[in-house]
């Protein structure tokens, strides 16, 4: 086995867009795990848009990344070495230290996976945190019902494919979604089944919803922020939900947004906004990757990848380009 490799650091905080600059590709000694401990090849790592928000010295709910030391996310890797007992040489376990080639992980931070059972980038995708995400933020945060009509920002996405389909699969009367180019609308109408999707480059957000679902809205799924949730706020019902899951059109920006401007309506239509973490959704686990795989195996729950391959050193552009909506589906980087 090699004695070093590379891992990708915080060379420096961004003032607004991230470039190829705000990291550092370093060399380093292969670690040695210690008891309890198990080293990882990872094969697979992520990129989030949550991870902006850590690129930035601000107290959040999870710790800003350090200047000069290796960032992290989820990974997927293969076991080299073991000092655990439930981790054998050759197993597939997803964690919490991508951004690097090779991680000592604590076994009791590692999860065993089959790769048997679906691909192993699944794990990371539609199978792990981001389907979890979809899962727990339609049903439980906005409390879906049978019949709820559902608007979603950043349909095509990994977030959001997955949470139109579920809302279909679950009974809405009708699911839209927006995306930013017209193979991605084809994609969400034609591939996904969502019953309208629009491209919000092309027209004011507000008029192309208000086409798209001209009875209105009971949930809206929130990825974008800005003008998507405004334009979601003016097509909303009486008593309308809505889940905060992300706001990627301002994580870059370097004033404060211009919308939403209509925060009124909350209080004529008695509507609930809520944030959410998929953290705060673990007791849901098991039923999601029961339904999920079940979906997944018989056709019902369809998912895309953007996989990036050329090893670690493509992990700052396979990130770049996920906050530039260049992905369809997860964005993955194949070490």
């Amino acid at each position: 086995m090699t004695t070093t490799a590379l891992e990708v650091r915080l060379a420096s905080r961004p003032n607004g867009w991230p470039t190829e600059d705000t990291f550092e590709i370093a060399e380093v000694e292969v670690p040695t795990p210690g008891e309890g401990e198990i080293l990882v090849r990872n094969v697979f790592m992520s990129v989030d848009p949550y991870m902006r928000g850590r690129m930035n010295d601000t107290k959040s709910y999870v710790a800003p990344f350090q200047v000069g030391a290796p960032m992290d996310g989820g990974a997927l890797g293969e076991v080299v070495t073991s000092n655990s007992p439930g981790f054998a040489v050759g197993d597939h376990v997803l964690h919490g230290l991508g951004w690097r080639e090779y991680a000592v992980v604590n076994a009791k931070h590692a999860v065993k996976v089959d790769g048997s059972a679906a691909p192993l980038s699944a794990y990371l995708g539609v199978l792990g945190m981001p389907g979890m995400t979809a899962y727990a933020g339609l049903l439980t945060t906005a409390e879906f019902k049978e019949g709820d009509a559902v608007f979603v920002s950043g349909a095509a996405g990994a977030v959001g494919q997955v949470v139109g389909q579920i809302a279909r699969l679950k009974g809405a009367s009708r699911v839209v979604g927006s995306a930013g180019s017209p193979e991605k609308v084809k994609y969400l109408i034609e591939e996904l089944g969502f019953d309208a999707a629009f491209n919000y480059k092309d027209g004011p957000v507000t008029e192309q919803l208000a086409a798209a679902a001209p009875d209105g809205i009971d949930v809206y799924f929130d990825n974008v922020g800005g003008d998507h949730l405004e334009a979601a706020i003016d097509s909303l019902k009486l008593h309308g939900r809505v889940t905060i899951c992300g706001a990627i059109a301002q994580y870059n920006a370097t004033e404060p947004p211009k919308a939403p401007r209509n925060l009124h309506q909350l209080i004529a239509k008695r509507l609930t906004l809520r944030g959410m973490l998929v953290g705060d959704h673990r007791d849901l686990q098991p039923k999601f990757v029961q339904e999920a795989a079940a979906w997944i195996a018989n056709g019902d729950l369809k998912y895309s990848e953007t996989v990036i391959e050329g090893g670690i050193r493509k992990a700052p552009e396979a990130f770049l380009g996920m906050l530039r909506g260049e992905n369809t589906g997860k964005m993955l980087v194949k070490l």
